[in-house]
């Protein structure tokens, strides 16, 4: 099991960049969150089997239609235990 920590910047919010991020992780099997960051950025939160978190951080470097990617900070993270993955406002 690993937790890592991502920002992700660019023309990522507006383009439904938390939905297909939840949809995402869910099909790996990955737990956490993700939210909208007030300065525009989307932070998301994911832990679970090694390979599982990393396809997710791959899917985030491309993101949903209609985002551009400009930028993705990867952090090492603390797991929480988190069950399921969701949605903060």
């Amino acid at each position: 099991m690993t937790a890592t920590d991502l920002t992700i910047t660019g023309r990522v919010q507006g383009v439904s960049f938390r939905y297909y991020t939840q949809r995402a992780a869910e099909r790996l099997g990955v737990a956490g969150w993700v939210r909208n960051e007030p300065d525009g950025s989307v932070a998301v939160h994911a832990e679970g089997p090694a390979d599982a978190v990393q396809q997710l951080v791959a899917w985030c470097h491309e993101g949903p239609p209609g985002a551009r990617v400009e930028r993705v900070d990867v952090a090492e993270g603390s797991e929480t235990g988190a069950a399921g993955f969701g949605i903060r406002y």
